[in-house]
Parts: C-alpha cells; structure tokens; sequence
C-alpha cells in the first residue's frame, strides 16, 4: 500500500471531527492490522477506485465515542446506537472519505467512491475488498476512541 494515502485520511478526520463536531481528536501511530475484528461497536465502510489504486476505509467507533459525536452534532442524547447513529456513522464516513478524496487529487489520484456501508454490534467484522496492507489509525477523545482503517493495492493495468 503507498504510505502517501495515509496522511489524507488522518487529515480529514481530524478537519470533519473538528469542524462538525466541535470536538478535539488525537491521532494515534498508525500500525499494520492483523485480522478483521473491528474495534469499534459500529463502522462505517466505502470502498475507493481509481485508474491506479482501489481500496476501501473503514471508521470504528466505540459506542461512547459516536454518542458524544451524536450528541455534538445533532443534539440528540442517546443512550444506545440507533438509526439516527447509524445514519450519521455512514454520513460521517462519507464526508471523510470525501476529504481524504480531495487531498488525494492534488497528488494525482482521481477516486470513486462507494455507497458506504454501516456494521454494528461487538466483535462485528471488516471485509475490505482489497488484498493490500491494512493500516489502523487509533484516535482519542474525551468520551472515548475510534478507529481509521485503510486498506488499498494497485491496480494492474487494463488488458487491451
């Protein structure tokens, strides 16, 4: 995987968490993951393709963490991961992934993204489409963590 895409996706974390949610967020070191287990109680996945690389990010959230952002965001104060959580799991997906997009056309790459989608419940599992290297990022907040999967190989070249 090239270590270039990481930084974008750190970068719009800490830029949407920030701005949206009016909370501070500290970024872990990122360290090569081992398995499929997520780290978080729901995630929210999409997947990215371009000419030259495809993949996909994953954002895990323990329930605290996602319902103070909940909170912050919409100033809904929920008890338990709801619809409204899930929805906002996906749309915070979403918006990230659409940084980290940003960031990455100023270095050459013009991705698609996916529909993302979301998974709840301890222990859930994240299928990333891609056989490349799987980086996680832990990030820290007052209320509790998440965490930033990224997972892309090349692509090999069209067959004419």
């Amino acid at each position: 995987m090239n270590i270039a895409f990481i930084n974008p996706f750190r970068e719009s974390v800490l830029q949407v968490l920030e701005t949206m949610a009016n909370v501070q967020v500290t970024p872990g070191r990122p360290t090569l993951k081992e398995d499929a287990v997520a780290r978080g109680d729901v995630t929210g996945l999409i997947g990215m393709t371009s000419e030259q690389a495809h993949g996909s990010l994953a954002i895990s959230f323990t329930q605290s963490a996602i319902l103070d952002i909940t909170t912050r965001m919409l100033g809904d104060k929920l008890s338990d991961i709801n619809e409204t959580v899930i929805d906002l799991v996906g749309e915070l997906t979403n918006i990230v992934t659409g940084g980290a997009k940003r960031l990455l056309s100023e270095k050459g790459y013009d991705f698609d993204l996916a529909v993302p989608a979301v998974v709840s419940g301890k222990g859930h599992l994240i299928n990333h489409k891609a056989k490349g290297a799987k980086i996680i990022i832990p990030f820290g907040m007052s209320s509790g963590n998440f965490f930033v999967e990224v997972c892309f190989q090349d692509t090999p070249p069209a067959k004419h």
